[in-house]
């Protein structure tokens, strides 16, 4: 008797601190959890990182969907749809689209090609493809929409293509074992990845970037080469659309930064021997989404005391986009098992591009928003707004 007198009192104590430990742990991590998640709400930071999910700001969310350059951008299409030749505001107008944008000369970072090439709209040639362009266009525009699902189709979309073009039998779902996006920055001149990057079975290069004596620094292999239209404008304006700096068998993806670049693509796209493609209007404003998230996200927590609309006058309003490197990197995200990312970053001593004496950034990109996203990517891909919970991100590795 006396014995199990003496254990009641021992285990009721041991009862009593098993539930007085476990209750100070579900306060304790109450208290971590509102504390964090108070801090998401003022800042506008993804949210809450749990074991099953991440729960994003809504707010956020929903600022970072609002895309506010698709007034002009359906205003362009509109007047290209009801372009009238005789009428001097039209022609204006198109011509001014086809200057290198407003933002980038007022800084001086590009020069005005169509002072040099004056535009010539009712030239025969334009005509003769004119009707095809409108199709090409109105195509494009009609699948300009929010459906993340998207990611799942680059394989279909990009690799696919290209793969029929070298000769290989593509299987459906079957992504290339690794790729590697070179991209332009100043910081590659400090570094030796020629031989390591062309290892990988995939080279990705960006709108045009010099191989040529760099190559123990940036490698001379090229599979793919990555620009925006602005590039593929500029060559229009040579011989035959010439836009091959890595030959004229390097299969070109292509996304499109004004509505009036489907016609350099209707007007290129015939003379090319390799596959031309334009990246999926879909992709396009999923990518635009998850910039746009990191660089809103960014900055209100760098400026505590301002909001969205400071956010907006900060980044030129419509003009803000993404850079060509940051899409290059998602699409290899989607058709890639591995992923190695090569010349993003900077640093005061180096140049902005390895291949141009360019010292300055665009105002109209967040590099540090993206660099952002690559850290999660290489880290923490489930901080990744947009993307669908089902998609799986390949493995990352990011050199610096």
């Amino acid at each position: 008797m006396s014995m199990k007198r003496s254990v009641r009192p021992l285990f009721s104590a041991l009862l009593f601190v098993f539930l007085f430990a476990t209750l100070i742990c579900r306060v304790a991590i109450r208290r971590r959890s509102f504390s964090f998640t108070s801090a998401i709400a003022e800042l506008g930071s993804s949210g809450l990182i749990t074991e099953e999910n991440i729960v994003f700001n809504e707010t956020l969310l929903e600022f970072a969907a609002i895309d506010p350059g698709e007034p002009k951008f359906k205003q362009d299409v509109d007047l290209i749809s009801d372009y009238d030749n005789t009428r001097r505001s039209h022609r204006r107008h198109f011509s001014s689209m086809s200057r290198p944008i407003e933002q980038q000369q007022r800084h001086g970072y590009s020069r005005d090609i169509a002072s040099k090439y004056p535009v010539t709209l009712r030239s025969p040639q334009v005509y003769r493809y004119w009707s095809e362009f409108k199709r090409n266009l109105q195509f494009w525009a009609r699948r300009r929409a929010y459906q993340p699902n998207i990611i799942f189709d680059l394989i279909q979309l990009v690799k696919n293509p290209i793969d029929s073009h070298n000769g290989v039998v593509s299987i459906s779902n079957v992504k290339y074992s690794s790729c590697a996006v070179v991209g332009n920055s100043g910081t590659l001149l400090n570094s030796q990845y020629g031989d390591l990057i062309d290892k990988h079975e995939v080279v990705i290069r960006l709108n045009n970037a010099r191989a040529e004596k760099f190559e123990n620094k940036v490698g001379s292999k090229t599979n793919i080469s990555f620009i925006n239209s602005n590039i593929l404008h500029q060559c229009s304006r040579r011989e035959s659309c010439h836009c091959h700096p890595y030959g004229e068998t390097v299969p070109i993806v292509m996304y499109i930064c004004q509505p009036i670049h489907v016609l350099d693509y209707t007007l290129c796209k015939p003379s090319h021997r390799a596959p031309l493609v334009i990246t999926d209007p879909r992709f396009d404003v999923l990518c635009g989404r998850i910039v746009k998230y990191y660089s809103v996200k960014k900055f209100l927590e760098e400026n505590t005391t301002q909001g969205f609309v400071d956010w907006s006058k900060a980044h030129e309003g419509s003009l803000f986009h993404y850079s060509s490197g940051m899409q290059a990197v998602m699409l290899t995200v989607g058709i890639c098992e591995k992923v190695s990312v090569f010349g993003f970053g900077k640093l005061n001593s180096t140049k902005h591009h390895y291949h141009t004496n360019q010292k300055a950034e665009l105002k109209l990109h967040d590099y540090e928003a993206e660099y952002r996203l690559y850290r999660d990517l290489e880290n923490n891909p489930r901080a990744i707004p947009f993307l669908p919970k089902a998609f799986k991100i390949p493995l990352v590795q990011v050199y610096h």
